[in-house]
């Protein structure tokens, strides 16, 4: 029997044809993003952030800067997925709750942060490849959320990136990687597409 994990993996596949009458509740949406905040990053730094866009107008708009695709506004909610510069003084805080429970020395911590802050420091460009890095697994995470609890999604990168940042209001440190639509999916979708085989992508070394 196959584990429910690998078979939610299995069975996953990129929608374009959401029920646009399905809805989803607040108490649903903020338990998929309690599933993706459970991604992996660097130092734990968790620093991503969502925007949900859920009511008619925000779908509208939002679907004006994605090239007017359907599924944008069709989809019970719309996810903003951004990837956050990282801050290395955010690890105080961040570590905090590990640090309290004795799952993590404080001088871990302390060495942690200050790793953070001479790695951001001396290579610049790696703040952007963390965030979108970070962005990019929370992104995963919230799809097998969805795909767990029978709903369908679709990650998408086609949209106005500058334009998205604006008209949402994000933050200067905030980079919208890619939208996430999530709903409940009609019958006319394609199912997960063939992929390549092992063998042309592994290499044992």
């Amino acid at each position: 029997m196959t584990h429910p994990l690998l078979a939610a993996i299995e069975q996953r596949n990129s929608v374009n044809h959401f029920d646009a009458q399905h809805q989803l509740d607040d108490a649903s949406i903020e338990a998929l993003i309690g599933w993706a905040g459970r991604a992996p990053s660097a130092f734990n730094l968790q620093n991503w952030r969502f925007v949900a866009v859920r009511s008619a107008a925000g779908k509208q708009r939002l679907r004006e800067l994605a090239w007017n695709q359907p599924k944008v506004s069709e989809a019970a909610v719309t996810f903003i997925v951004c990837g956050v510069l990282p801050c290395a003084e955010s690890l105080g805080e961040r570590l905090s709750p590990a640090v309290a429970s004795g799952l993590m020395p404080s001088e871990m911590a302390l060495s942690w942060q200050s790793s953070a802050a001479r790695m951001y420091a001396e290579v610049p460009h790696s703040r952007r490849d963390e965030a979108v890095r970070s962005a990019t697994f929370a992104a995963s995470n919230l799809m097998l959320a969805g795909q767990a609890l029978g709903l369908a999604a679709s990650p998408m990168s086609g949209f106005d990136i500058a334009g998205v940042s604006c008209a949402f209001a994000l933050g200067d440190e905030e980079i919208p990687v890619m939208l996430v639509t999530l709903g409940k999916a009609q019958a006319n979708n394609w199912p997960q597409k063939p992929r390549r085989p092992v063998k042309e992508i592994l290499e044992l070394a």
